[in-house]
């Protein structure tokens, strides 16, 4: 018997679209298109009625060829091409680059430059995570909040760096420019501000009627989360206790682990609450995080921002590989030089393009008006998959 064919929206599931049952299989075709829509993906579902039987995640629609494009341009437009792909964590992104070019060439960044990075991920890590929260279907009053809250964060990342999004601060040895003036002071009240939100985003993920919506619902096995190479808090949702902040880190992170503010937030339920609780909970430790840093920086001597650089940037002939814990999971960057100006091969694993990846093992039984709700909860940036 043939199958039926649709191609739904997920505006049309998540505004309570009903699948008629049919005595024969249906096909359905979800997107292309993303929970948030910014950006595209197609998800081809096979079902019994309205349960999933498979998922099939099908990406390649924004496809732009980023780490053919890194072979020709040189180290610096490298550093501001790669925070295109997650424009949530554009910073983390820029990071990675940086982290991998500084190895390579034996820079040690200067102390103020290293605590002010660290300051910066986490205020931009705290941005995902409001995005992703306040777009998350079911969550009461969401969207107002997460909008307030993120502007005053984006106001002093602004600041800072003169981008909303796409920062473009991180150069290899420090940052670019020097932080304003009297910019901590506002960076702590930024970051208040959204502590006195907490309590309501709290309330509204704990209501009962988001919490039986999400309960039990897109399951991602810890076996599963690992055989799909899932990572940050997909992963750490499963059961999986790993975060590169604590187990490898870099910059300021491992002086936060000894004085106790870098806690890693797990689950074991591997569903879609549990993991927008995880999101969550994530958000308080890194409000914490940034905090630490302001206190830290607020002490620390006046010192250098960056190293000074030539003016044409070569990284050695070698190779090497660099590991960031960004917001949406583990970023990794196989850098190879042949000594010339521009990467010889960039390779980038990015933590979005795994998490897709295991939609085909948790979205099965997930019934058909559930789907958005699991696709928002598993945090991807569709440009991190297309790269």
């Amino acid at each position: 018997m043939a199958a039926r064919a649709v191609t739904l929206g997920v505006g049309s599931l998540a505004s309570g679209m009903d699948v008629v049952p049919g005595t024969e299989p249906l096909v359905a075709d979800l997107g292309p298109a993303h929970p948030s829509m910014h950006g595209l993906l197609r998800v081809h579902l096979e079902l019994d009625d309205d349960v999933v039987v498979t998922a099939d995640p099908q990406v390649g629609a924004m496809h732009r060829g980023a780490e053919k494009l890194l072979e020709v341009r040189d180290y610096r437009q490298g550093l501001a091409l790669v925070n295109r792909h997650d424009w949530h964590g554009a910073f983390s992104s820029e990071l990675g680059l940086a982290l991998a070019l500084e190895r390579m060439l034996g820079i040690d960044v200067p102390e103020r430059a290293t605590w002010a990075r660290t300051l910066l991920a986490e205020v931009t890590r705290a941005l995902s995570h409001l995005a992703f929260l306040g777009t998350t279907p079911g969550i009461p009053v969401s969207l107002g909040f997460a909008h307030a809250e993120r502007e005053a964060l984006l106001a002093v990342v602004e600041e800072a760096t003169g981008g909303r999004m796409h920062t473009m601060a991180v150069q290899a040895g420090g940052l670019k420019q020097d932080l304003p003036a009297g910019w901590l002071s506002r960076v702590r009240n930024a970051v208040g501000r959204v502590r006195e939100g907490m309590a309501r985003f709290d309330a509204a993920v704990a209501e009962p009627a988001f919490v039986e919506a999400a309960r039990g619902v897109g399951v991602l096995s810890r076996d599963d989360a690992i055989g799909y190479g899932t990572s940050g808090p997909v992963a750490r949702a499963s059961g999986l206790d790993l975060d590169l902040r604590r187990d490898d880190p870099s910059g300021a992170y491992g002086a936060l682990v000894d004085r106790g503010v870098l806690r890693v937030v797990t689950r074991t339920e591997g569903d879609a609450l549990a993991r927008v609780e995880v999101l969550l909970e994530q958000l308080h430790v890194s409000l914490d995080l940034a905090d630490a840093c302001v206190t830290e920086l607020e002490t620390l001597p006046p010192g250098p921002i960056h190293v000074r650089l030539p003016k044409v940037l070569r990284a050695p002939e070698g190779h090497t590989y660099v590991a960031t814990e960004n917001p949406c999971g583990i970023n990794g960057y196989l850098l190879v030089s042949r000594g010339g100006r521009t990467p010889w091969r960039l390779k980038i694993r990015s933590g979005s393009f795994a998490n897709v990846s295991a939609l085909p093992a948790a979205l099965p039984g997930t019934r058909l008006g559930d789907v958005p709700l699991v696709l928002a909860s598993f945090f991807y940036v569709v440009g991190d998959i297309d790269r």
